[in-house]
């Protein structure tokens, strides 16, 4: 698992889109095994931070940025 992470930490990172990114975005994003998995995280509160429009949920880019950093962040402590 270390060799994946120090591979993800030197890959330049990948310009996320600037419109709001859906739950399918996460999932082919990150290649999670499915969208249940965002949901979970949602649920659990450890995924980032997502909102409702109307039904759909959608997530800010930059919300996602963030998270990622902080996952970065908190595997280096």
């Amino acid at each position: 698992m270390a060799d994946r992470r120090s591979r993800v930490a030197e890959a330049p990172p990948r310009p996320l889109p600037t419109r709001f990114l859906t739950p399918d975005d996460l999932v082919e994003m990150f290649e999670l095994p499915s969208v249940e998995t965002v949901y979970q995280w949602r649920r659990k509160g450890t995924g980032p931070r997502g909102f409702r429009v109307g039904r759909h949920l959608r997530f800010d880019p930059d919300d996602v940025r963030a998270w990622v950093e902080s996952q970065i962040t908190g595997a280096a402590a």
